[in-house]
């Protein structure tokens, strides 16, 4: 099990093999992994730079929780996640996460769940900085919808 909560930049390709090198009680079948980047879909008023801000502890704390949700679910011998905070240009890596299973379906799911809650229940501020001005991201209700899946 893996949380990190950092300002700094991380390489996915070291994470992933850390992540698959560590030895395992069970067999490993299949990693999944998922890495969101900073996009500028604005070309009207170009995106500079993704803002995020949070409280570490209660941050960290709701990123442990996901993440054991996560590996008791689908029974996974590990789970990685990891987020940044602070001020990352277009193309910079925000977080990514991985879960590692006996079966592709458990990996894929339990990433998509990860994914699905990291995106709404953990707590970040979000504030977009364009070439002209700033705003705050609003949560989005297909966002919150998907969380449907997991019921």
């Amino acid at each position: 099990m893996v949380v990190k909560l950092q300002k700094d930049g991380f390489d996915v390709g070291e994470e992933l093999r850390i992540l698959q090198d560590q030895p395992f009680d069970t067999p490993i079948g299949a990693m999944a992994s998922f890495t969101g980047l900073v996009r500028n879909d604005t070309p009207e008023n170009p995106l500079i730079a993704l803002e995020l801000e949070c409280f570490n502890a209660m941050c960290l704390k709701t990123l442990q929780t996901l993440e054991t949700q996560a590996i008791t679910r689908w029974d996974l011998p590990a789970c990685l996640i990891i987020h940044r905070y602070g001020r990352l240009s277009v193309g910079e890596p925000i977080m990514m996460v991985a879960t590692l299973s006996a079966h592709r379906k458990q990996a894929f799911d339990a990433a998509t769940f990860l994914m699905d809650y990291l995106k709404t229940r953990a707590p970040f501020w979000k504030k977009e900085h364009f070439a002209k001005g700033t705003r705050w991201v609003e949560a989005l209700i297909a966002d919150e919808s998907s969380l449907k899946n997991w019921d």
